[in-house]
């Protein structure tokens, strides 16, 4: 009987690098020490305890099974970017959920505003419709009709000279695939200290499942967020502010 191969160790090492991430922080992650990683990724690990099997796999949302028997690195791109997205998402965003909207008494649907209060708890209630329907609404004239409009408060000087404290005007993208290069855009992503991101997106989801995040403020370094991570994605429309943005001084006549 020919011995099944294993794929464990090349495709734990195989999803950790293609998430960006060193051994150290996965492990810190996981709650894991940094040498198990090391040696379940070198092979030395022969049989990994199934704590550690249903952990992993639980992190990464794939399969045990797949995770043994499957070696990952000669599925197709898209079919491996698929696996990484899970089992009920797909790489456009498209079947992650149904936003939950409001209408008018005309039918028609309400634009909301998040407030800094709500901006905390945007990310546990994005998705409940009592949420969404307790939200201030909002109405500005020249806006997109039939689209799904909110508004965010920022905060922060990264994308200076749009000011601190501005609100950011932005339409819901539901298929992410269709994301331009360099679209300023509001991100709603599940981890991290900030839950509410708005910066200069790069599309990188054909290539890695990962987007650029840029500031347009240049003393902040680019940053990427893998795929995964992210819940909503809103487009830049306009903002508001209270503040004019700095300008070069009036020179003397």
């Amino acid at each position: 009987m020919t011995k099944q191969p294993l794929y464990w160790a090349t495709n734990l090492r195989l999803l950790r690098t293609r998430r960006k991430i060193s051994q150290q922080h996965l492990s810190d992650l996981l709650g894991l020490n940094r040498n198990k990683i090391y040696a379940q990724e070198s092979g030395k690990t022969r049989n990994p305890r199934l704590d550690d099997l249903v952990l992993i796999s639980s992190f990464f949302r794939i399969d045990i099974d797949l995770l043994v028997k499957t070696d990952l690195s000669a599925l197709p791109e898209e079919q491996l970017l698929q696996l990484e997205t899970g089992d009920n998402t797909d790489l456009t965003g498209r079947d992650i959920r149904i936003l939950p909207i409001t209408v008018d008494n005309s039918n028609e649907e309400n634009m909301e505003y998040v407030p800094a209060k709500a901006r905390a708890g945007y990310r546990n209630g994005f998705s409940d419709p009592g949420f969404i329907a307790a939200l201030p609404k909002f109405t500005l004239p020249e806006l997109p009709r039939g689209k799904t409009i909110r508004m965010f408060p920022i905060s922060g000087d990264s994308m200076e000279p749009i000011p601190d404290g501005s609100h950011i005007i932005a339409q819901y993208l539901q298929d992410w695939s269709l994301l331009k290069n360099n679209t300023a855009c509001v991100l709603i992503l599940k981890g991290g200290e900030e839950e509410i991101v708005f910066k200069v997106v790069g599309n990188r989801i054909k290539q890695d499942g990962t987007l650029t995040l840029h500031s347009l403020n240049a003393s902040y370094h680019t940053t990427t967020v893998h795929i995964t991570e992210v819940l909503e994605i809103w487009t830049f429309i306009g903002y508001m502010s209270k503040q004019l943005p700095e300008a070069l001084p009036l020179s003397a006549s």
